[in-house]
């Protein structure tokens, strides 16, 4: 395939951005895998999956590549760690630009039913207690996603905001002078906490959390509507709404590349 060739799926800065992140692959042959298969290919179909839902055996045949071999890849480079280095590489873009905001920050959640359960899965409050998943998800002060998480349907919400904190203070490049620390949390009363408040604060980061009795999570909404088109982004990415995988690795992984999707969209839109 030439180059551009999946350029209507794969955009051409996104393509180089992962092209280092992604493995040498290590064909096996019994496994039906063929040399030629270049990685720009794989890298478009696992992202069709992602954006159609398709299963695995639905990939058009344009892309030339069996079901076994695109799924196979897709768990050699979850494992690999290569969507969450991709999400982090396009941040870093973004902040290159000037394009993240972290004066203030928005977390939030979003339920999805489990079509087939597995780990990460739980009976859902508010469906039934149908097998669901949580997706977390910390983003920046105009929406741009930052950190994702994810954990059972029944994990409290507030149970994720600790480690969606301490992910986003991870993503820090010494060499190139970045810091990720938020000023301010904002979120809902799900969050309203007392230890999690101390925590905050021991931290010095400023906590904009609605008050349980006291005050409505909507009189936040100045701030936290950008947190609901996120998560109605990445819920868009079929894949994700509902969960398909039994395994959450493979969801968390599809999460990241949706991450990093938005992202670089975001970056396409801002600096053309």
């Amino acid at each position: 395939m030439g180059q551009g060739t999946w350029s209507w799926i794969v955009p051409d800065g996104l393509r180089e951005t992962a092209k280092p992140l992604i493995p040498p692959s290590r064909v096996r042959p019994q496994d039906g895998g063929t040399s030629d298969t270049p990685d720009e290919t794989l890298f478009a179909a696992i992202i069709y999956v992602l954006v159609s839902g398709c299963a695995w055996r639905q990939l058009p045949p344009c892309f030339g590549i069996s079901k076994s071999t695109a799924h196979r890849r897709f768990l050699i480079w979850s494992r690999a760690g290569v969507w969450a280095r991709l999400h982090e590489a396009v941040l870093h873009q973004l902040d290159d630009a000037g394009l993240i905001d972290v004066t203030r920050v928005v977390l939030d959640t979003a339920h999805v039913r489990a079509k087939k359960g597995g780990g990460h899965t739980g009976p859902s409050p508010v469906d039934r207690r149908k097998p669901g998943t949580k997706m977390h998800i910390l983003s920046d002060a105009n929406g741009l996603p930052l950190a994702v998480g994810i954990s059972a349907v029944n994990v409290h919400d507030s149970e994720g905001l600790k480690p969606m904190i301490a992910g986003l203070q991870t993503q820090h490049d010494p060499h190139r002078g970045r810091r990720c620390k938020p000023q301010r949390l904002h979120a809902d009363k799900a969050y309203d906490v007392p230890h999690l408040r101390r925590w905050l604060w021991g931290k010095h980061i400023g906590v904009r959390i609605a008050r349980k009795g006291i005050e409505s999570s909507e009189r936040l909404g100045r701030r936290r509507w950008v947190i609901e088109r996120t998560l109605s982004w990445l819920t868009g990415y079929r894949r994700l709404s509902p969960c398909y995988e039994r395994q959450p690795a493979n969801y968390l992984a599809f999460l990241g590349l949706a991450a990093a999707l938005c992202g670089d969209k975001r970056l396409l839109h801002l600096t053309t």
